[in-house]
């Protein structure tokens, strides 16, 4: 059986920099044994399948290669972006029914370039009672690199990842990940991803730089532009960092440590309950054909 998956990037409007998704548009044809076969055969972070809804316009599943995952800010961006491609829409208004919950999408055209917004999950967060050291050496780094002025938590707006505030943009170049410590280190939600950030930015129109560091069991290593975990970021910011009247826009750049440069602008609205969204950017690269 041949199936065809769109490799689309997201968060970046040019091919082979921001996050590669696996796009499969006829999701309903496979089992979920096979969407895991598919994802871990084509070897990106996540591969999106396009599937039917009873209670919202489509049902997005994304799998890692070991998993499948409740979320997945790239993958979303890049299934929309395939389903432009195709017209299967014709409202810049729809739903999307997720193991998160069903979440609305905005999609249009900017200067000649779609920009999908999609809204997350409420943030919730929970404190990280381990080792600070042991975290430290997790990322290659030593405990001095942490920034201890602020809050290092565990954070969740449709999926968990742990926010860890880092001194210096110079210390990223430095992170060298031993993702297989990572479920003994975080021993609260041991099957957790790892998010470091800084104040820091390479590009002066940003508010923050991040790496984006995957579960051992995702079977990968690093994520290189993560909408999720920037939602969780630009959470925190508005929650433990520069509390201000909503509306909040930051603009966060990840990739750049590996070459896949992009930019996720995460949208915080709201005062008592944060309401987070985020928006990026796609584009085609390829049509991958694999056999199952």
């Amino acid at each position: 059986m041949k199936i065809q998956v769109e490799h689309i990037d997201a968060f970046s409007s040019l091919p082979n920099k921001g996050n590669p998704a696996g796009v499969v548009l006829n999701g309903d044809d496979y089992t979920e044994a096979e969407m895991l076969k598919i994802a871990a055969t084509v070897g990106f972070n996540e591969t999106a399948f396009v599937c039917q809804s009873e209670i919202a316009d489509f049902q997005f599943r994304y799998f890692t290669p070991g998993h499948e995952m409740n979320l997945c800010g790239h993958g979303t961006i890049g299934a929309v972006y395939s389903l432009y491609r195709h017209n299967r829409f014709a409202a810049k208004k729809f739903t999307i029914e997720t193991k998160a919950g069903v979440l609305p999408i905005q999609a249009t055209v900017e200067k000649e370039q779609l920009v999908v917004t999609m809204q997350q999950t409420t943030p919730k967060f929970r404190k990280f009672n381990g080792s600070t050291a042991l975290l430290a050496k997790g990322l290659g780094l030593t405990e001095t690199a942490i920034d201890s002025r602020y809050p290092i938590v565990y954070g969740n707006t449709g999926i968990w990842t742990l926010v860890v505030p880092i001194k210096e943009l110079a210390s990223f170049q430095q992170m060298v990940p031993n993702n297989q410590q990572f479920p003994e280190i975080l021993t609260e939600i041991p099957t957790t991803s790892i998010h470091p950030f800084c104040f820091e930015t390479v590009h002066s129109d940003n508010d923050l730089h991040a790496r984006h560091f995957s579960s051992p069991y995702s079977g990968t290593v690093e994520d290189p532009v993560t909408g999720t975990a920037s939602g969780v970021l630009g959470a925190y910011y508005q929650t433990y960092v520069k509390k201000q009247t909503s509306p909040q826009t930051i603009f966060v750049e990840q990739g750049i440590e590996m070459n896949r440069d992009g930019q996720v602008v995460v949208h915080v609205t709201g005062d008592d309950q944060l309401q987070i969204a985020i928006s990026g950017t796609a584009v085609y690269v390829d049509t991958i054909v694999i056999n199952l």
